[in-house]
């Protein structure tokens, strides 16, 4: 597959780093995986709760071109799809680990109206 286009170039490693997380589900996306390890499409789908078909399948394809996740293809009837992070898909999930912990930290400094559920979100 090509090479997504990039705005590059970059001004420093965050500039770099959140070209490849842009984006309201990659983040979510990448925490979904690496929580439950394997996923199929719908199952994604129902863990990231608001995001359209679309969106969902856009996001998918980046981070695959980008070496983030891996989509594996069985060939059964009907047809098979499943999603799992790659190695460096991982190593992208931990180095996010500390910002996830500064946004629950917000969350519970901001109050409710900032925090959906801090018990579920500590997780990522």
């Amino acid at each position: 597959m090509a090479k997504a286009p990039r705005r590059g170039p970059y001004i420093c490693g965050i500039d770099a780093a959140l070209d490849v997380v842009s984006g309201k589900w990659k983040g979510l996306i990448l925490w979904e995986l690496d929580a439950h390890g394997v996923r199929r499409f719908a199952e994604l789908r129902r863990g990231l709760p608001g995001v359209s078909e679309k969106m969902l399948t856009q996001h998918l394809r980046e981070m695959e071109e980008d070496g983030l996740v891996h989509r594996e293809v069985y060939a059964e009837v009907p047809p098979r799809v499943e999603y799992s992070l790659t190695e460096h898909g991982r190593t992208l999930n931990q180095a996010l680990g500390p910002l996830g912990a500064w946004g629950v930290e917000r969350m519970r400094r901001e109050g409710p109206s900032e925090a959906v559920d801090v018990a579920e979100t500590s997780r990522g």
